[in-house]
Formats: structure tokens, sequence, C-alpha cells
């Protein structure tokens, strides 16, 4: 029987633990005790992977390394080694998560939306300006919530070649790269699992899906700022002027659709928290360089495009509505309070933990407690700044839209949130399959209802046989109509209920949006077809439907009923006589 511990055979290396057995010899050559190594040895490099190779039974994986040999360098945002393999499985998951999103996005259909009318048509208004030096019928500048040259054209271009689909496709595409983005910095911040989370979660909520549809600026910047989000970690491991990368995709996006800036001060102290390499005033410096950055440019672009009264009347001085905090509370709770909460529970988990210790002989350094602490609030937080605005305003417009854009930041939060509640070595898979499953039936639901609107395509076929170059036309949503029959109508043919300054035959003056000045005018035949359906300015609708009653002017010539989520209604229409 062969004597234990066995006799080392060449080219190998006893087990540290192995006491020589009485009576036997080992070969010549390498050490059969580490301690006993001579302090000028040097191992052969291609040993030491075999060397230092953790036995999984080891009871004592915490021991000493030993010496003259040393554990390698692990990425500071890893809780495990990332390999080839793992990395290609995680990309081919992203596809699977993409491929879900774009065919949950594509799912939603209808006519054109009231914001998608008004923003492609006022680009092939703007189009032709730059062009052909053709008058504007209207300072677009004056009200839009984001500047009328850049998407609006942008979308112009598109609606010319492919119409509302191939626009609509646009915002597809931009929503999906976001969600490719986001994936790209929670993996850069934390790994690969939780960045899957991240993008799975972020890719079936409602604002995703809807935005994803709409033909409005909002999915291009989003895509801007999920840009300035991926430079801002990116570079987080460079010298301070790389942080200057993202200065230009965060200034554009604050250009294409004014609130964004909202989220300025996220990505700017998120390039404090990020800054790995740099201690001290060294740290703060890339948050003061990357915000003096986006200044600048936003203040050259100011210089260049002249007055943009839309910041003021869309964003910064916005009117106030009449809608309670409690539904605002409700409804942003419905479009993204799980993620958010989902991203406070992984904020939670990532200050007691930074690394689930999967591989716990791994030792590679992690942020501190407090910048781990700082970094959950700051992602997760900015979540709450679009329904805190809309609180503060008192109005629900654009909401639904609005609560996306925190929804991308708490996002890495709530990835990893959902790779700790799967737990290390998949230990409870069931849990994040539930998760994501009630996040999809949730935003699927969501999506469905808030992408349902009136369709006024069968009136505006009607429509085409009567209107002309000449009239005045009056409908609650007068942006659509003026969409879709733009080549036989100009913009300022179609006036909507919400203002419509009037002097009446008898000389009386009626200001914006009056109920009394519309009536006046439809008493006075000034109108050449009147659109009504209900529900978006009830006063005025009441005012002009009394005022048709037994006008001898108007004739009611069509019913088209049309069907929306939240019920039934009828678009009508009155031809002047």
């Amino acid at each position: 029987m062969d004597p234990w511990p066995p006799t080392a055979h060449p080219g190998s290396t006893a087990h540290p633990d192995a006491t020589a057995h009485p009576g036997s010899t080992a070969h010549p050559g390498p050490t059969a005790h580490p301690d006993a190594a001579d302090p000028a040895f040097d191992p052969p490099t291609q040993n030491l992977a075999r060397v230092h190779a953790p036995d999984p039974f080891d009871l004592n994986p915490r021991r000493a390394p030993v010496a003259g040999y040393r554990v390698p360098d692990v990425p500071e945002s890893a809780w495990s080694v990332d390999t080839r393999r793992s990395t290609l499985l995680s990309r081919g998951a992203l596809l699977c998560v993409l491929l879900v999103q774009a065919v949950l996005t594509l799912r939603l259909g209808g006519s054109v939306f009231q914001d998608e009318a008004l923003y492609i048509a006022s680009g092939h208004y703007e189009l032709a300006n730059l062009l052909h030096g053709t008058p504007l019928p209207v300072d677009f500048a004056d009200y839009f919530s984001g500047h009328p040259k850049l998407y609006p054209v942008l979308a112009a271009l598109v609606d010319d070649r492919l119409g509302l689909s191939g626009v609509r496709f646009l915002s597809l595409l931009f929503l999906l790269t976001t969600t490719a983005l986001l994936y790209a910095s929670t993996r850069r911040l934390f790994n690969a699992r939780s960045a899957l989370g991240a993008a799975a979660l972020f890719a079936v909520v409602q604002p995703t899906l809807t935005l994803g549809r709409l033909a409005t600026y909002d999915g291009a910047a989003l895509f801007l700022l999920a840009l300035g989000l991926w430079l801002v970690v990116r570079t987080g491991r460079l010298r301070v002027p790389a942080v200057l990368l993202a200065a230009p995709p965060i200034a554009l996006a604050c250009g294409v659709k004014y609130a964004a800036a909202l989220y300025v001060p996220t990505l700017v102290l998120l390039a404090v928290l990020t800054a790995y390499r740099q201690r001290g005033a060294r740290t703060l410096l890339r948050g003061v360089v990357l915000g003096l950055g986006v200044l600048a440019l936003l203040g050259v672009g100011y210089a260049l495009s002249g007055p943009l009264g839309g910041i003021t009347s869309t964003t910064t001085d916005r009117a106030h509505g009449g809608d309670p905090a409690s539904r605002l509370l409700d409804h942003s709770a419905q479009w993204g309070g799980l993620l958010v909460l989902t991203a406070a529970g992984g904020s939670i988990a990532y200050v007691l933990r930074a690394r689930m210790v999967e591989m716990p002989w791994v030792r590679g350094s992690t942020p501190g407690r407090w910048r781990r602490a700082l970094l959950g609030v700051l992602l997760t937080g900015t979540a709450f700044l679009a329904p805190a605005y809309q609180i503060h305003l008192q109005t629900e417009v654009s909401l639904f839209k609005h609560v996306g854009f925190g929804l991308l930041f708490a996002a890495p939060m709530a990835g990893l949130g959902m790779s700790r509640l799967i737990g290390p070595h998949f230990r409870n898979p069931q849990l994040g399959i539930m998760l994501f499953v009630l996040t999809l039936v949730l935003g699927m639901v969501q999506a469905q209802n808030a992408f349902s609107w009136p369709d006024a395509r069968g009136p505006a076929t009607y429509l085409r046989t009567i209107v002309d170059r000449k009239g005045l036309y009056l409908a609650e949503e007068s942006e659509v109509p003026a969409y879709l029959l733009r080549d036989r109508t100009g913009w300022n043919q179609w006036v909507n209920t919400t203002f419509f300054p009037y002097t009446a035959k008898d000389g009386k003056r009626y200001e914006g949006a009056d109920p009394a000045g519309f009536a006046a005018a439809v008493r006075d035949a000034r109108f050449d077809a009147i659109m009504l359906r209900g529900g978006v300015t009830p006063e005025v609708d009441a005012a002009v439907e009394k005022a048709l009653r037994g006008n001898p002017h108007y004739r009611l010539t069509g019913r088209f009923p049309t069907t929306t989520s939240s019920g039934d209604s009828v678009y009508r229409i009155w031809v002047k006589q």
C-alpha cells in the first residue's frame, strides 16, 4: 500500500498541511511546505493560477495568502469575476429583454395623438422655414416645451419618408437604446446580474412602453439622458476632463425637452460619487467640471437660438392646475411604484453589504458605506422629482410621460435589489421571476390604457371633402385635423377650444378661453365647420352647443362614434350653410 501522504511528484507541490511520512523522502525540487521556501525563490508565473486556485471545500477561505503570492485584482464594481462566457450570456439575455420590450411596444396602436400631431406638423413648418425661408405660421418656440428646431424637424424628415409609423418607430429605437445604455451603466456600477435586472424592469414599465410608441420628443430626451448617464459612469476611472464627454448629450437633452434639466443635478452628483480614482477635492472637481460644461453649452445654445418663451410658459413658470396631490401620488405609484420600491430595497441592501459574497476569497475594493448610501439615495430619490414638481404645479398633464425619466435613474438600484432578492448562486430565482412578471403585467395593462384616445381619422376623412384654404374651422384638439389635413389647410385656419380672442359683431371683445366668446363667434357664423367630441373643455363645449341650437347658419352633417379606455364618445360635425 502506498504511504500517506504520497510522495510529491516532480513539478508538483505537496499540500501545505501535509507532514512527511516517517521513512519517506520528498522529491528534490519544489519545497514541500511554502513556509520553508527560500525568500529569494520566485515561482513560475504559469503556476500561480493553479497554486492559488481556491479549494471549494476549504473551510477557512479567508486565511492569509501564501507568502510570495498575490491575489489578482478584482474590478471595484464587481461582486464576482466576469468571464467571457458570462458576458456573452448576459448580452444574450439583454437581447431577449429588448425583444420583449419591442413586442410589447409595437402592440400599442391607434390614430395620431394630439402631441404627436403638434410636433410633427410644426416640424414641417420649421423645416420649410430652414430650407426655403417660408414664414412660420406662429412662433412655436413661444409655447413649446422643447426647442422646435430639434426633435420636430427630425420627426418631419422621417414623416416625409415613412409617415407616422416611421416616426413612432424612431421613438422605439430611442427607448431600446435607452434600455441598452441603462444595462451598460448598471453593469459598470455593479455587475451583469444587476444590469439585467435593471434593464428587465425598466423595459416593461408603463412609461417605457408608452414613450417607445409616441412620436414625441420625450423618447429622444430620455435617450440623451441615458447616454449622458452612461458616459458619466464610464469615465469614472479616467482623468477629470474625460467627464466632459457627457456634457454634449446632457445639454442636448435639455434643449430637446426643457424638463430634462430637472435631472442635470443628479448627473452632476453622480459624477462625484463615481470618481473612484479621485479623493478629496478632486472628487468634487469632477462634478464641477461637468456642471460648468453643461452650463456653457446651454448658454451657447440659448444665445444662438434666440428667445425661447416656452421655457417659462411650459417649464419654469408653468400655470398651476387644480389636480389634487393624492391623485398625482396614486397615479405615480401605479406607473412606477413597484420599481421604486425595489430600488429602495436594493439601496438598503447595498449599504448593509457591498457584495453578495458568492466568492468570499475575492477581496476587491468597494466604495465605502457612506458613498454607497449616497449613491442609493441619489438614484432612488431622483424618481420622486417629476411627481414632486407636478404636485407643486397641481397638474397631471404629461405626468405619465415624466415619471419615466425618474425611473431611468432608479432602475440601477432596482436591478441591484432584484439581484439581492434572488440571492447568491440564484438561491431564490422564483422571487425574481415573480417580480418581473408582476411588473410586466402591470406595464402591459397600464400602457394599453394610457395609449388610448379618440380616433379622429374618420372625421378627418369626412372633413377633407369640406375644408379648403379659405375657411376657419373649430375643433377641440385642432392639432390633429391640422396635421392630417395639412395638404388642404394651413395651421392658422384651425382654432381649438382653449384659446380664441374674438371681437363680436356688436363690438364686444372676448379674451382667451371665455366660453361667451366662442358662443358669440358661433352666433356670428364665424366658423365654416365645427367639430366637437366633448370632454376636453366642457364649459366651452356647452356654450358652443347652446349657440348651435336653432342656429340657421349651421347644420349637423356627421356623427362618428369612437371608443377609448375611458368610455365611448361621438365626434359631431356641423357645417356652415
